[in-house]
């Protein structure tokens, strides 16, 4: 070894080492480190596996460290803090395992060739003892990561498969780490173990801080299991083990996607599992998972395509499409106007297609269809065959029909400002029916607007597949703002907490970009009404919210009672009501005029004053 300097209290130490000038002195300093650190009990081990974490993660494609022995010696240290609990007990030893797993985790990620490295060092089985819990939550959270990796290449796959409790151990993780989380540290405010404290603040400490990042790690926690799930989920052999109708009812409220954008939560998973027949039959057999997949497909994030193809393979399979088919037709008929969608290119096509080829098949397909399901798609079907017939009108008679369509539709406006809203609702019913298909920016609006009726009439599925055809027909899909609000509310009438604060951070961030007066954020202050719905259902969709309420909840500070979330908010949240309607006070727009938003949009005062601003213009005539 090279003279070190003499201002370093650690011998041989590998800060020091990295400092080494020569290439080729510098790699047989590491190599012996690496060789006899686990071996070593002096104090300051975590230090340099803390340097080597931090190098990890800023370098995970740089093979130096792989050639050198960083596998074997992270595995040597994960056993020793495995067998020897009084070494682990000893100096900042604790954080050792944690950081030696994550450092696999890493180098393992992005690189095949590193993949098969670590499996040739030996760093499954250590990591499959974290995984079982041998330790604490924190090294599972990274021992699922790592072994994530290690299961997503087609040459590791098998050796981490070899472990058959893996997947069991992954399916237990991905249903209970929230629980796991909350009650080994979340709902513990003065007994919280300090290391973890450490690790999920870096330092910097504060209840507050802990707590957030506790929900996040949490969050990981799920989401990497559900990755490392979604590995196996490939393999039909493993179908069976994963298809268990106790874990497919979770999956869909497992959203930890939201905090993890590449993690494919729940929803991600069941992609997997539909994609092959031996996964479709289980999931055909769960209705909350079907209706699960509908609410999904409607909705507006990143992962309403993987539940609409969920939806069209279940379809496809005679196996399954009888026990669907009644669940999925309204949903996929709300869609079928979507023009592309990611990737997905003419996807109302081939949703239109689909429905079609099921009600012919073998002729006798539709008697396994109710009659509400079959009036749905024959009036698709009829839809469809009207833009033939247009394409052949003569280009005067369509202009007749669209301004025949536009009277209907004023005349609709004024039913509603006069409080009439069911014969509003019947008007716009009217004008879509004279309205031409390819005017889609006047059917957009009819849609809304008769979403609108439909929520102050307390029919909130109605509204609900109203504001969805609006937004399908918008261009870009699913950023019409006010269809995205009055979809909200009409989700938070059914109690679905999730898609109604999605719609509503959506219509937040549609308003911050919009140029229309009405809906631009005044001052750059999110409005009132917006505000309280995305703290109510934020509040209602706390991540450890089933959990504190199995467990008791949490004190509040005068003890007074329990909250579930690091802020209890007792606003209550109003929505229209028979009497409202009743009393009058809604507004429509006039042809290409805007209303402005009123004062009494911010004035709480009254109920009729929070119809009028929770529902924005409550009707419109231009997107």
């Amino acid at each position: 070894m090279d003279k070190i300097p003499s201002d370093c209290p650690y011998p041989g130490c590998f800060f020091c080492v990295m400092k080494e000038g020569n290439p080729s002195k510098r790699r047989t300093s590491i190599l012996k480190f690496f060789r006899e650190l686990p071996a070593q009990d002096d104090d300051g081990q975590v230090l340099p596996v803390s340097g080597l974490w931090n190098t990890a993660m800023a370098h995970p494609n740089d093979p130096e460290f792989i050639n050198l022995g960083i596998f074997e010696c992270m595995t040597a240290l994960i056993w020793k803090g495995l067998k020897n609990r009084l070494w682990l007990s000893h100096d900042q030893n604790i954080y050792i395992p944690y950081y030696a797993a994550h450092i696999i985790g890493s180098y393992s990620m992005n690189v095949e060739e590193f993949a098969e490295r670590a499996v040739h060092a030996g760093v499954i089985p250590p990591l499959v003892e974290l995984l079982r819990g041998r330790l604490t939550w924190v090294e599972q959270r990274v021992a699922v990561r790592a072994l994530g990796h290690l299961a997503t290449y087609s040459s590791t796959f098998p050796a981490v498969a070899s472990h058959g409790e893996v997947l069991e151990l992954a399916i237990q993780l991905a249903s209970s780490s929230l629980e796991i989380v909350y009650s080994h540290f979340y709902q513990f405010l003065d007994r919280r173990i300090s290391y973890h404290c450490d690790l999920l603040t870096r330092g910097m400490g504060g209840v507050e801080m802990e707590s957030r990042k506790a929900e996040e790690w949490a969050s990981q926690l799920q989401c990497w299991s559900l990755q490392l799930i979604n590995c196996f989920a490939f393999k039909p052999e493993f179908l069976f083990d994963i298809c268990k109708p106790e874990f497919l009812v979770k999956l869909p409220a497992m959203w930890g996607g939201l905090v993890n954008e590449n993690s494919p939560a729940g929803i991600g998973l069941l992609h997997t599992i539909c994609q092959h027949k031996l996964g479709r039959g289980p999931v055909a057999n769960c209705p909350g998972v079907i209706e699960a997949l509908c609410n999904i497909a409607r909705s507006s994030d990143d992962w309403q395509y993987m539940a609409i193809d969920c939806l069209l393979w279940l379809l496809e399979d005679q196996s399954t499409s009888n026990k669907v088919i009644d669940k999925a037709a309204p949903a996929l008929t709300d869609l079928a106007e979507i023009s592309a969608l990611g990737d997905h290119k003419r996807l109302g096509d081939t949703i239109v297609n689909v429905l079609q080829e099921r009600c012919q098949a073998q002729g006798t397909a539709r008697n396994y269809i109710s009659s509400r399901t079959k009036e749905q798609i024959d009036e698709l079907l009829s839809s469809r065959q009207r833009i033939k017939w247009e394409k052949n009108m003569p280009k005067e008679d369509l202009q007749i029909k669209q301004a025949a369509a536009l009277v209907v539709k004023l005349e609709g406006n004024s039913l509603f400002s006069s409080g009439d809203i069911s014969g509003a609702a019947s008007k716009y019913s009217e004008a879509l029916a004279l309205c031409p298909m390819k005017s889609k920016k006047e059917r957009l609006v009819l849609y809304s607007n008769r979403a609108q009726c439909y929520l102050l009439l307390q029919q909130p599925l109605a509204a609900i597949s109203d504001a969805t055809r609006a937004l399908c027909l918008h261009n870009p899909p699913n950023r019409h703002a006010k269809s995205l609000w009055r979809r909200a509310q009409a989700y938070d009438m059914l109690g679905l907490v999730k898609e109604s604060l999605l719609d509503a951070i959506l219509f937040i961030n549609e308003c911050s970009q919009s140029n229309d007066p009405d809906l631009s954020l005044r001052h750059n202050k999110v409005p009132d009404y917006a505000e309280r719905l995305v703290k109510k259902q934020m509040h209602a969709a706390w991540f450890f919210r089933e959990a504190a309420i199995k467990h008791g909840g949490i004190p509040t500070e005068d003890g007074s009672g329990d909250v579930y979330g690091p802020e209890a908010d007792d606003s209550e949240w109003e929505t229209a009501s028979e009497s409202d309607v009743e009393n009058g006070g809604q507004e429509a727009d006039d042809n290409e005029e805007n209303v402005d938003i009123r004062k009494d949009m911010y004035d709480k005062s009254t109920t009729k004053d929070l119809v009028r601003g929770y529902n924005i213009l409550l009707t419109e005539d231009a997107p």
